[in-house]
């Protein structure tokens, strides 16, 4: 399968930008594609070799998994690169257009398992409660 990119552009500096994608107190507030799901812990170890660990859980207790990786290039404020447990790598680059400006674009390989729609749909999903938490904050 292609990789999969999908971009938003946020009313903020790419500094908050970024503490707010990097720092677990903020992951667990946006981190699920629809409102049915949470985000009860984040462990995120900002640094090259360093891990993460989201979990995600359908609120009705039915579902839930974690979403873990490793970092393999980190340039603060402007991109982040990782690999997922299973492999697949994950880019995500943050592009301040101006001073209150940011587009964030995430290109990641898809799971060859699950159809591509709906990957590329969770994806934007969470991606967009990103958008919206951020603004909001």
């Amino acid at each position: 399968m292609e990789p999969i990119t999908l971009d938003i552009t946020i009313l903020k500096p790419a500094s908050k930008v970024w503490e707010y994608f990097t720092q677990s107190a903020h992951i667990t507030k946006w981190n699920f594609a629809t409102n049915d799901w949470t985000c009860p812990s984040a462990e995120n170890n900002l640094e090259v070799g360093g891990h993460f660990d989201y979990r995600m859980e359908a609120k009705d207790g039915t579902f839930g998994f974690n979403f873990k990786g490793t970092f393999d290039e980190i340039i603060p404020f402007k991109l982040l690169r990782y690999h997922l447990d299973d492999g697949r790598k994950v880019e995500v680059t943050f592009e301040e257009t101006d001073a209150s400006t940011t587009i964030v674009t995430q290109t990641f390989e898809p799971d060859p398992s699950q159809p591509a729609q709906m990957q590329r749909e969770g994806w934007y999903g969470i991606l967009n409660n990103f958008h919206k938490y951020v603004e909001n904050n």
